[in-house]
């Protein structure tokens, strides 16, 4: 179901549909909602244990086209931009803009829509697709979707339940699918049943790279990963899930990892995954120990 196009910008008026409804942002998760004359009384992705609603309790804020914010874009490698937004917007994901023959993919994107971000969008397009590794990071992806000529939005059919604005725009997927020449979501689950990651065949000089979202957390020392259901609440995950991630990376070719949050693993990134897991699995398991545990009391 269309929740109807956003209005043009107009100077100090919000992002409306046609019958003149404002859209909601979460101020916590930077996730769109649907436009109506007052927010919902909550936000479906902050109440779920994986993330949380502040001690000050639910805040919204109107969508607005005109908000003020500054947009830098800078190169990471050729074909890979990145895209940040200041002040930042909800959780704080970098945006990534990958170039492809057949038009540019927005991965990750803001809950943001001011011209500052959509007129740097449409300069550098054509923009292909937008899509995201999980509920989390999806942003003001339906309005963005609605004013760069309404391109679709991916998500995982196995997340439907946690799009918080449908729409005609959104693309359900389940199999493992290019979205644009070289560019392939990967379905990892884990974090989320649809955690994708989106791999550049052509990216780290051929060697092929993932933009890993929190299906993989790229660790700050740069050399590991780490794998959770929750990271603000701390809520580990299973064997079963970590394995499972693991195998869906060894489907594709992949040397280099960039995180969410600014984190890479520039090199051997296959080899720090399956490090990585081995480490978590065998504290989780208590196969490995602290050795200066001295064991049960």
């Amino acid at each position: 179901m269309s929740s109807g196009p956003e209005s043009a910008p107009i100077a100090g008026r919000p992002a409306m549909d046609r019958a003149g409804r404002r859209s909601w942002l979460c101020v916590t998760c930077g996730n769109e909602y649907p436009p109506a004359p007052t927010p919902p009384d909550e936000c479906l992705i902050c109440v779920d244990d994986r993330q949380y609603v502040p001690a000050a309790g639910q805040q919204w804020r109107p969508l607005r086209l005109d908000e003020e914010r500054s947009v830098a874009i800078r190169d990471l490698e050729p074909g890979l931009r990145e895209l940040t937004v200041d002040p930042r917007v909800g959780i704080g994901q970098r945006t990534f803009l990958v170039e492809s023959a057949g038009g540019l993919v927005v991965w990750e994107p803001p809950g943001f829509v001011g011209s500052a971000l959509v007129e740097r969008l449409r300069a550098a397009g054509p923009i292909a697709a937008i899509a995201s590794s999980h509920p989390h990071l999806v942003g003001a992806s339906v309005a963005l979707s609605h004013l760069l000529g309404r391109v679709p939005v991916y998500v995982h059919e196995l997340d439907r339940r946690w799009v918080t604005r449908p729409d005609d725009v959104v693309v359900h997927w389940r199999a493992d699918r290019e979205i644009a020449p070289g560019i392939r979501l990967v379905r990892c689950g884990g974090h989320f049943p649809g955690s994708c990651v989106l791999q550049i065949g052509t990216a780290a000089e051929g060697r092929g790279a993932l933009l890993s979202g929190d299906t993989v957390m790229v660790n700050p020392d740069r050399a590991t990963v780490s794998f959770m259901r929750s990271y603000p609440n701390l809520i580990p995950l299973s064997p079963r899930l970590v394995r499972q991630i693991v195998a869906a990376l060894d489907t594709v070719a992949y040397d280099r990892i960039y995180g969410a949050f600014g984190n890479i693993i520039d090199s051997a990134a296959r080899a720090a995954v399956h490090a990585s897991a081995a480490r978590y699995l065998g504290w989780l398991t208590d196969e490995i120990r602290d050795p200066d545990d001295p064991g049960p009391a």
